[in-house]
């Protein structure tokens, strides 16, 4: 088919765009051969008219279809092109949040610039053994890749991470090697994947640093090589690092910093290990402040120093080299703060006392002088002589910052030197993984030296990855056996040799530095002359004699000359290295320079202007040796590691990683197209791109090409050879056989070839639908109208038979309604006739009477106006009279003041005037004479005036005194005048007081008539009202006792739920503990393999050395020292001295730490144990106390509530009696006197109604008790849960709210509270008595078991008494209790005490007795043995060595054991002798199959023999042989496992048998709760001399052990056969087809002959639960592991599904539930529904539901939230960026439907883990499961040879 054909209508295309890059549009004309242009419509729906090329008439390129885009393989598209590339990368970058895409063998990752939790131990666990291909592009696949590659083919690898600064590449390389320490692990206990991690923050800290692109760029390239050992584990790393940018120590741009380490000191200069540093903030240094951004947000340098400092800990860097390594940072610190200033234009110098050279001179150990000497300084040397040459200030600058350059240069490569040092072990390397972090291609709008090296190296990359790419290419053709035809791509092979080529730049660069007077102009000018005109690569810019143009395979960069000599050069004051060489007090600046060349610029000498200023002494001729030496240059230095660098690439095998960066911004998920392209462009992705596009891109498999275009093939084009139908059905849908070819394995496409079948395969999909929608339509319309037709036939047929039925009636109730109407129309009109005219009557009387009660009251009313007139009237006038009088005397004063002011006006006038000064002035003099004789006389007047005064002041005196007497006498009168008017006035009060009472008596009286008259009324009405009160409240008393009944049920309810919820809680904590209890037992049996291990080893290692010496067996000893007695002990503590004899040497730290860690794990085990024991009691308590609390609180209740009712109804009768009574008295007297306020009646209703009211607030207050009693019963629940504290229901609210007025609901709410504060009372008393009581009970547990222990004691001291002594011990103790006993009570009650003596008197009687009889039955007993003794003595039978006769019983008691039994009653145990316990170890555990046992045998056949065995030596009383037998049992069972732990038959054989020996041992252990299920013969075979409850605990664990080890094993099993058989395998056939893939293909995309199904699955399930049946695995042991096993398929399954976007789909829904309902369906079949496994497949089937869901809609979104209960809002979030659509028919999920299900789900409370734990084991019980089997009825088989057993 020709390319033009596919430019038809509604084609969409992409067209250049200035903005976007690439934009999309669609055709809305077809294209004919030699249009000139295309008429195109753009998707905001604008169109337009794009012109084609005139010259090349180049199409646009063509859009993919939708189901391609967002592929995971961008090679799986089928246009490719790089406006496809670019949208598929944005679709997956900002639609679905996916970073990683493939394309090819490239893996391109884009910066999210967000945290993102997709790095955790569980996605390397789920990456780890994939095959690339099988899972969603990620780095952890390429490592993953890169590890299996190393594994498999014997090969290093390489992974090459490159891009731009910002781009993530330190973060790659970073997780990379995280993942290569997580999966592969260390072969020693070193650590080594810890300390390659630890190596990260460390170069971290000295060689990144904040740029205005990245905020931890990394300013050199590194090349670390993971090296590995033959098992592939890490056994060390080695680094290399490139070209460091030195230049950032001493200048930093606009928003960037230094090196990170320099602010995190300066963050930390407050700690006290720094203040000998001198630091301070960032701020005050040259060095830190010039790119005016010190802080870096979100990152706290004092915390980053801690981190770093760790890890030069963890690799060994000391804290004495810490120490050294900063004080040289700080030292550069410093010196950037040496001010040098201009002594005069060719000199400069440093003032005096520099604070900052002061500390700089301290911290590394140099005088001041001399350094302050050389920075102003320089030697220059001739043949002859030495000058030293005065420097310019700004020279002097310059060398200042070289030496910082040069020393913090000095430094890095120290500390890398150092870091390989801490990485290199002694183990041989087998194979190394590289991981190459370096600079991506570089340009910016000044380009200096550093960017020509990076681009320089990056043109070494380019090609060596185009060689990769051609290389791959050519093998897969000539594998498919492809005609191989030559692809042209772009070869950079000239631009590197315009670079490094002989007279290439960098040679001549080094020439110019070679030159004395070299310079960058003269180089420049060499490079014009040598390259312009010859080759094409090289330009000249137009406006510059100062740069170059170099055509780089990414793009055109302009170079500037400036600085290239000096920066190739990299020179430094060699006098300068010399005064910090002859540091004393530093060692570690010595050590840094050691290596220092002599040397330190090509010619000895850096030209400078200035004169010679002395001289100096003669050179010797080292020196003049030393100065024709050269060092290299740094090009030619960075030339020869990058040649290195390609050598150790091209003998690996490169896995590439680029690294893009979205944005510019560090904006999160924002993507730049431009840039996105730009670096495309520059990282060789496009070029991969265009080398596939240039043969056959599209590569499919016979069997994936027959699955997915079936539908294209007819049924007789189908054969059997699916290679044959293949070739026959594309020659007939693709007619250019250029456009494909045929491989051995698969089927090569032309670039557009899969589109174009894609096209055809949905327009065959499409008219198939609408055929089956055309088909079913007409069936359902069809069906609908049938169904509709015969609906109404049928309701037609109904209805017209209840018409005629309602019309019959209709009629017949006409005639009836017509006669009952004549009857009752009579009727009510003669009843309204009588109502009206009795109306008319009332209504003429009572308005009669009511118009003459008017006319009276408008008299009485007429009058009394007339008297308030007459008072009024008299009123106002007095009151207008009073204004009058008022006003005029106010204008009066008003007149009178108007005049006062006027006079004051003129007198005020009058003093002012002159005339009248005049006229006062007149006579003055005069009158001031007079004046003088006035005041004489009057003087002379003053002195006879004053003696007159004296006289009468003494006369005064004495007439005071007089009316003194006459005024007490006055008063006296006046009291008694006042009293007598007070006594008059009160008198006129109380008359007053008279005439008011007689006054209110008269209108009282008349009152009192009024009422009399209508009380009657009332009293009816108050009767009546009292009647519907009186049914009010039984209704109410109705209401309150359903109320109560539905409380009493909703407690019982809550009750119930409330202890359901908390056993369930218990429940949980109890699982918790057990988990935790048993993942200890898990890291217990690790530690304890490899203490094995390591002895196996160490006895190797000694065998060697000591060929004689024979190692015993380690689980021996290992299990010795946990499960015995002391005596074995001993035992160990000797064969530990003998493996310390072997082990010295080996590693002693290792040996103590791990048995130190065997200890604390006992220890925790124990602590562990106790708790879940302790739980177990708290539960068992908790659920007493809450039953006993139930019923007591319920009791009470009821009780209370019938007694209440009772009460009620009695008053009820004694209310309805009051009011007959009532009725009769009123009855009873009809006279008109009888109302009267003195008459019977009245007092009897009085009564009646005083009654009444007070019954009233009798029941009110009941109703108040009655609802408080609710309120306490709810709040009871409320202290139950202790949630809340008491509140007011709302039952009592709204009951409340019914009460009338304001006092009842006072009332009420006072009785509420009362209530509330008794009930609370009552509680608290309930409590302290409840604790008090459990505290005695405490208290007596205490002491019974202290009595316990004493009588254990005892007993034990009395067995070791002959029988004699033993009785008399017994009653001297028996006595001794009954004593204390009887003290104790005299104590407490003297009564008591009496009672006591009687029962101990009765009690020592009755001790007596027993006494005697013990000694007859003693004799008799004594007189038996002497006969049965004689017996033996004849028939020879005692002198047989090693065994007891009954004789020697008797004359040696110490061994109370021995007491004679009749042998012949015990059974169902065999014996065997102490050498023979090897042998039944080896037989019956260590060398017996299971196969035949578990078919031929009975279960558990080996759990019964040993127990049998156990019994006898039991019976023995043998401490030693029942120790011996269990250590050995256990040691056994474990060795066998560990040999053979990989065998599930193997592991459940000794899973079921160790169950049943753990159910024997308690069965038979004599303990009651054990022995409810035993027969009388089976509780006589009860273990009757020791209590095995400690191994039995030890056994209890080895059964964990055995089972986790099962669950591994069965792992194993299952783990390979469930993503097959789950997800890929197709059990619904065609329901699925498989989408194009790309250059990685899926291992099991389709399913092969080989491959597993969900057959297999279940076949294995099979597998495994027949073998346990058949082993006599316990019921709920089975139940618990089939719900391990499907735990672990639902969570492989799940996780898969998260991790895999071709799997999200409808279809592989649907695929899902189908192969979940089979599990079911199994579980059904075997009978384990309710063993709790269904649940574990939860999150898998909601996931599964999920896919098949509705996704458009908020209620679609609503249901999603409600539905996805199991899953996490992650994984539902992941599912649905995941979702891919297989057809076109399916939708794509919005990014907006995904965004409402975050809203809706962000308050969920939940772990933001993503995929689910599959090392997740749950807590294994083992429940009781006695057994029926006799052990006196089990033979032993032959089989066994078991021989040497005799059953007793």
């Amino acid at each position: 088919m020709a390319a033009s054909e596919l430019y038809t209508k509604c084609a969409r295309v992409w067209i250049p765009d200035v903005e976007e890059v690439w934009k999309s549009a669609e055709l809305i004309k077809d294209y004919k051969n030699g249009d000139a242009s295309l008429q195109l419509m753009l998707e905001d729906g604008t169109n337009i008219d794009h012109k084609l090329d005139p010259k090349t008439k180049n199409l646009p390129y063509l859009r993919n279809p939708d189901i391609l885009v967002g592929e995971n393989d961008l090679t799986a598209l089928s246009y490719l092109h790089e406006p496809a590339v670019l949208h598929n990368l944005k679709v997956r970058f900002i639609d679905s949040k996916l970073i990683y895409t493939y394309c090819g063998i490239v893996l391109v990752a884009i910066n999210p610039y967000e945290t993102l939790p997709i790095y955790g131990t569980d996605i390397i666990n789920a990456y780890s053994g994939q095959n690339m291909g099988d899972m969603d592009p990620h780095i952890f696949a390429v490592a993953e890749e890169a590890y299996k590659q190393m594994a498999r083919d014997e090969r290093n690898q390489s992974i090459i991470v490159s891009g731009e600064s910002g781009a993530g590449k330190t973060v790659s390389a970073k997780y990379a090697m995280r993942y290569f320490a997580t999966v592969s692990g260390s072969a020693s206990e070193a650590n080594v994947e810890e300390k390659v991690l630890a190596s990260n923050p460390i170069m971290e800290a000295i060689g990144n640093a904040k740029t205005t692109r990245n905020d931890n760029s990394s300013r050199f390239g590194k090349y670390i090589e993971i090296g590995f050992d033959t098992r592939f584990r890490i056994i060390g790393a080695n680094m290399r690092t490139y070209l460091l940018e030195k230049s950032r120590v001493v200048f930093q741009a606009d928003e960037e910093r230094n090196y990170h380490i320099f602010y995190q000191l300066c963050a930390s200069s407050h700690l006290p290990e720094f203040k000998n540093l001198k630091l301070s903030s960032a701020n005050d240094f040259l060095y830190t402040r010039q790119g005016r951004s010190p802080v870096i947000d979100g990152v706290d340098d004092t915390k980053e120093l801690c981190s770093t400092r760790n890890a030069f800990s963890l690799l060994g860097i000391n804290e004495s080299y810490q120490k050294g390594l900063f004080q040289v940072l700080a030292a550069i610190l410093h010196l950037g703060n040496v001010e040098i200033k201009d002594r005069d234009s060719d000199s400069s110098i440093i003032p005096p006392n520099n604070r900052h050279l002061t500390a700089f001179c301290e911290l590394v150990g140099v005088t001041y002088q001399d350094m302050s000497q050389w920075l102003c300084h320089r030697k220059l040397k001739t043949a002859t002589e030495t000058y030293i040459k005065p420097l310019p200030r700004l020279q002097a600058t310059n060398a200042r910052d070289a030496l910082s350059k040069h020393i913090y240069a000095k430094l890095f490569n120290w500390i890398v030197e150092h870091v390989n040092k801490a990485l290199i072990t002694n183990v041989k390397q087998h194979s190394f993984i590289g991981v190459l972090d370096i600079y991506g291609f570089e340009t910016f709008e000044i380009n200096s030296f550093e960017q020509f090296c990076i681009n320089y190296a990056n043109e070494k990359l380019q090609q060596q990855f185009n060689m990769h790419v051609f290389k791959l290419e050519q093998e897969e053709y000539m594998k498919e056996q492809i005609p191989w035809t030559l692809i042209d791509f772009y070869d950079n092979q000239p631009c590197i040799n315009l670079i490094e080529a002989k007279m290439g730049i960098l040679d001549l660069l080094d020439e110019e530095c070679r030159m004395p007077r070299g310079s960058d102009d003269s180089w420049a000018q060499k490079l014009y002359n040598t390259h312009l005109k010859t080759c094409s690569l090289f330009e000249k810019p137009r406006m510059s004699n100062r740069a170059f143009i170099i055509q780089h395979f990414a793009d055109k960069v302009e170079y500037q000359c400036d600085g290239f000599l000096e920066k190739n050069k990299d020179t430094v004051n060699e006098e300068q290295i010399n005064v910090l060489k002859a540091s004393k007090k530093f060692d570690l600046l010595v050590e840094l320079f050691q290596d220092e060349e002599k040397a330190t610029s090509p010619t000895g000498q850096v030209p400078g202007t200035g004169g010679r200023t002395r001289l100096s002494v003669k050179p010797e001729k080292s020196r003049e040796t030393s100065s024709r030496e050269h060092k290299k240059t740094v090009g030619c230095q960075f030339r020869n590691s990058l040649q290195m660098l390609m050598d150790t690439l091209n003998a690996t095998t490169p896995h590439y990683v680029r690294c893009i960066k979205p944005n510019d911004f560090k904006l999160a998920f924002s993507f730049d197209p431009k840039r996105a392209v730009q670096q495309l462009r520059a990282c060789g992705v496009l070029e991969t791109i265009r080398i596939s596009a240039a043969g056959f891109p599209s590569r499919w498999t016979y069997q994936e090409f027959f699955s997915r275009y079936r539908v294209l093939m007819k049924q007789k084009d189908v054969l059997p050879d699916k290679k044959l139908t293949c070739r026959n059905v594309l020659e007939k849908l693709v007619q250019d056989q250029d456009k494909y070819q045929f491989g051995k394995t698969k089927i090569f496409f032309r670039a557009g070839q899969v589109a174009y079948l894609e096209k055809l395969r949905a327009d065959k999909l499409r008219a198939a639908c609408i055929r089956i929608q055309k088909t079913i339509r007409c069936w359902l319309a069809r069906k609908k109208y049938l169904r509709k037709r015969n609906a109404a036939i049928t309701i037609q047929r109904f209805t017209r038979g209840y018409q005629a039925r309602c019309l019959a009636k209709f009629l017949r109730r006409t005639q009836a309604a017509t006669i009952i109407q004549k009857y009752q129309r009579m009727c009510v009109e003669k009843k309204r006739y009588r109502q009206k005219q009795a109306a008319a009557l009332a209504m003429q009387t009572i308005l009669r009477a009511y118009m003459a009660r008017q006319k009276y009251q408008a008299l009485l009313r007429e009058h009394k106006a007339v008297i308030i007139q007459k008072h009024v009237r008299g009123w106002l006038a007095r009151c207008w009279y009073k204004r009058c009088l008022v006003s005029l005397v106010y204008l009066q004063c008003c007149f009178r003041r108007m005049k006062a002011r006027r006079e004051l006006k003129k007198l005020k006038i009058e003093a002012r005037s002159v005339e009248h000064f005049k006229k006062l002035n007149k006579g003055m003099e005069n009158k001031i004479m007079q004046l003088q004789r006035k005041i004489d006389e009057q003087n002379k007047d003053n002195r006879l005036i004053s003696d007159r005064l004296a006289g009468l002041e003494t006369s005064y005196t004495a007439e005071s005194e007089r009316m003194r007497g006459e005024l007490g006498r006055l008063r006296g009168v006046e009291e008694d005048a006042k009293n007598k008017g007070n006594q008059v006035n009160s008198l006129l009060e109380e008359l007053e007081k008279l005439r008011k009472e007689l006054s209110a008596t008269q209108q009282e009286k008349k009152t009192i008539e009024d009422w009399a008259q209508t009380y009657r009324d009332e009293m009816e009405k108050m009767v009546s009202e009292l009647k519907d009160q009186n049914g009010s409240l039984k209704k109410e008393k109705d209401d309150l006792n359903r109320s109560i009944q539905e409380q009493s049920q909703q407690m019982t309810e809550k009750m119930a739920r409330l202890i359901a919820e908390e056993t369930q809680q218990l429940e949980t904590d109890l699982n918790e503990e057990r988990s935790r209890y048993q993942n200890l037992l898990t890291e217990h049996l690790r530690l304890e393999e490899k203490y094995d291990d390591l002895k196996e080893e160490m006895a190797l290692s000694s065998n060697v050395s000591k060929p004689g010496h024979r190692r015993t067996d380690s689980t021996h000893s290992s299990n010795e020292s946990e499960y015995t007695y002391n005596s074995e002990y001993a035992e160990l503590e000797e064969g530990s001295r003998a493996a310390e004899d072997v082990t010295r040497g080996i590693d002693t730290p290792l040996t103590l730490k791990l048995q130190k860690r065997l200890t604390e794990l006992e220890q925790e085990k124990q602590s562990l144990r106790n708790e879940l024991e302790n739980k177990e009691e708290q539960f068992q308590r908790a659920r007493a106390r809450d039953d006993a609390e139930f019923k007591k609180a319920r009791g009470a209740e009821l009780e209370y509530e019938s007694l209440k009712r009772q009460e009620l109804e009695s008053e009820n009768k004694k209310l309805r009696h009051d009011l007959a009574e009532m009725r009769q008295s009123l009855l009873g007297h009809p006279a008109t006197g009888a109302g009267a306020p003195g008459s019977p009646a009245y007092k009897v209703l009085l009564d009646q109604l005083n009654a009444s009211c007070e019954e009233l607030e009798v029941r009110k207050e009941e109703v108040l008790i009655l609802r408080s009693q609710l309120v306490s019963q709810k709040e009871a629940m409320q202290h139950k849960d202790e949630k809340e504290t008491m509140t007011e229901p709302s039952v009592y609210v709204e009951d409340v709210s019914k009460l009338k007025d304001a006092d009842e609901i006072k009332q009420a709410y006072i009785g509420l509270k009362d209530t509330n504060r008794l009930l609370e009372h009552q509680l608290q008393t309930q409590r302290r008595s409840y604790d008090n009581e459990v505290e005695a009970l405490r208290g007596e547990l205490q002491n019974v078991k202290e009595e316990n222990n004493r009588q254990q004691q005892l007993l034990a001291q009395n067995l070791q008494l002959p029988p004699e002594a033993r009785i008399e011990a017994s009653l001297q103790h028996e006595i001794t209790r009954l004593t204390n006993e009887n003290l104790e009570l005299l104590a407490d009650d003297p009564t008591a005490s009496r009672e006591a003596r009687v029962i101990i008197l009765r009690r020592m009687v009755d001790l007596m007795e027993q006494l005697e009889k013990q000694d007859r039955t003693i004799r008799k007993l004594k007189k038996q043995l002497k006969v049965y003794s004689k017996r033996i003595g004849e028939m020879g039978a005692g002198q047989a060595e090693g065994q007891t006769s009954p004789g020697q019983m008797v004359d040696e008691p110490i061994h109370p054991v021995n007491i004679p039994r009749r042998e012949k009653d015990f059974q169902g145990m065999l014996e065997y002798k102490k050498e023979d316990e090897l042998k039944l170890v080896k037989n019956l555990i260590l060398e017996l199959k299971p196969r035949g046992v578990a078919v031929n045998l009975i279960p558990g056949l080996p759990a019964y023999i040993l127990f049998m065995c156990l019994r006898h030596a039991d019976y023995l009383n043998d401490d030693q042989k029942v120790r011996t037998l269990l250590t050995s049992t256990i040691n056994s069972i474990k060795k066998i496992l560990k040999k053979r732990g990989d065998d599930f038959e193997t592991v459940s054989f000794w899973l079921s048998n160790t169950c049943r020996f753990l159910h024997c041992l308690k069965q038979y252990s004599g303990d009651p709760a054990f022995m409810k299920h035993n027969s009388q013969r089976q509780n006589e075979h009860s273990l009757s001399n020791f209590d095995l409850a400690e191994y039995r605990q030890v056994i209890s664990d080895l059964a964990i052990q055995i089972y986790q080890q099962l669950i591994k094993c069965m792992e194993n099993i299952l783990q390979p056969m469930i993503v097959s058989g789950m997800l890929e395998h197709e059990t619904i056939q065609g329901v699925s087809g498989v989408k194009p893939t790309g250059l990685r293909k899926r291992t099991s995309s389709i399913a092969d002959e080989g491959t597993d199904t969900l057959d297999s699955i279940l076949r294995q399930l099979s597998a495994f639960h027949s073998t346990m049946c058949q082993h006599g695995t316990d019921p709920e042991l089975i139940k618990q592991v089939v719900k391990q096993q499907f735990y672990i398929i639902g969570a492989v399954t799940l996780n898969n599904l998260l991790l895999r976007k071709d799997m999200c789909s409808w279809s592989k829904g649907m695929q899902i539930r189908y192969n979940v309902s089979q599990l079911e369906e199994w579980l059904r079949d075997k009978g384990l529904m309710t063993c709790g496994a269904k649940e574990t497949l939860e999150p898998l089937i909601q996931a599964a539901q999920l896919l098949q869901v509705k996704k458009k809609t908020d209620e679609d979104a609503e249901a999603i939230c409600s539905m996805c209960l199991a899953l996490t809002t992650a994984q539902i979030v992941k599912v649905l960026n995941l979702y891919t659509p297989v057809n076109e028919f399916e939708e794509r999920v919005s990014v907006a439907f995904i965004r409402t299900i975050q809203t809706r789900l962000r308050d969920r409370c939940e772990t933001p883990q993503l995929l689910m734990d599959t090392k997740m084991i749950y807590p294994v019980t083992f429940p009781f499961n006695p057994s029926s089997l006799a052990l006196e009825t089990i033979q032993i088989p032959t089989s066994l040879n078991l021989g040497f057993l005799t059953r007793v």
